[in-house]
């Protein structure tokens, strides 16, 4: 799922970043982003990753589950190095270096354990939450530049921990016939569709590490507190502070990567054809894993940080 999703997180952002912005919240975004090979390879690793996700919610605990996908971020990155010649400040290396530790602190923690179910408050609550953060990003996605990267990114995470929330119980059904008849699973699509395109949207405004970032500290904490308070989520009696460490340190390791946000490329629309535009000149300092270099286009896309 970690190699899955970090594979994902990178193509999609050079896909994102040859597609137009876009200033509304416009479904037809993953409609242009479909027209692009490279987003749909990365789409299917997502897809991948999501279904290794799924299975994984069946006996782990939401915690274990949703802090190890920002995990994937440090994939990103050494993808990025090792495939797009992305420099890698020492600063963002110590932080990549933390959220393996905190991941191996969780994964020593978490005791396996089946879910338990959601009642129909449960199924409202999601259902509700299901069009706040669809009314937030309607608003959000005026925003530009890295506060609309991470704003964007951040109701993209509420709606991938609604949906892991939904999987968990989901995860335990014991027939095709249940799966397919059980609301859980139309709430998950919803919520995952939604998360979708506004981490789409997020990509398109600026860093990839901040989207990505953003979208795992707002999705890790909400599914973590739900799986444990109702789920009935467990860690292994006597380790409940290495739990508490482990997620500490993965969230703050999480959290700290925002703050190289930069906006990272523009876009502009010239004869119905989409066009990248390139940015400012570069400054001194080191580029980050938000870089996206789009070359099949023919133009250099430069994140550049002080």
């Amino acid at each position: 799922m970690i190699f899955a999703y970090g594979i994902a997180n990178l193509l999609q952002s050079v896909a994102a970043a040859r597609t137009t912005v876009h200033h509304s919240f416009d479904p037809g975004l993953l409609l242009r982003l479909a027209g692009h090979r490279t987003y749909l390879i990365g789409l299917g690793c997502q897809v991948g990753g999501f279904v290794l996700a799924f299975l994984a919610r069946r006996d782990l605990p939401l915690f274990l589950v949703q802090a190890s996908m920002a995990a994937g971020l440090g994939v990103t990155a050494v993808l990025g190095v090792l495939l797009l010649r992305w420099r890698l400040p020492a600063a963002e290396v110590v932080l990549l270096a933390l959220l393996v530790v905190g991941i191996t602190g969780l994964v020593l923690s978490a005791r396996p354990a089946p879910s338990r179910q959601l009642g129909t408050a449960g199924l409202v609550t999601l259902a509700v939450t299901f069009g706040v953060i669809a009314l937030l990003g309607f608003f959000a996605v005026r925003l530009h530049g890295a506060p609309g990267s991470v704003a964007l990114g951040s109701l993209a995470g509420l709606a991938f921990s609604a949906a892991a929330v939904a999987a968990r119980p989901l995860a335990s059904t014991h027939s095709a016939e249940e799966f397919l008849g059980e609301p859980l699973l139309y709430l998950l699509v919803a919520h995952s569709v939604v998360g979708q395109l506004l981490l789409g949207l997020a990509m398109q405004r600026g860093s990839t590490t901040a989207a990505v970032a953003a979208m795992d500290a707002a999705g890790a904490v909400p599914a973590a507190v739900v799986g444990l308070l109702l789920l009935g989520d467990q860690i292994w009696p006597g380790r409940e502070w290495l739990a508490g460490v482990g997620f500490l340190v993965t969230l703050t390791a999480v959290l700290g990567l925002t703050r190289y946000a930069e906006p990272q490329h523009q876009h502009a629309v010239t004869g119905g054809r989409d066009r990248a535009v390139v940015g400012r000149p570069p400054r001194l300092g080191a580029t980050g894993p938000a870089t996206v270099q789009a070359a099949s286009t023919g133009v250099r896309q430069r994140a550049t940080r002080s």
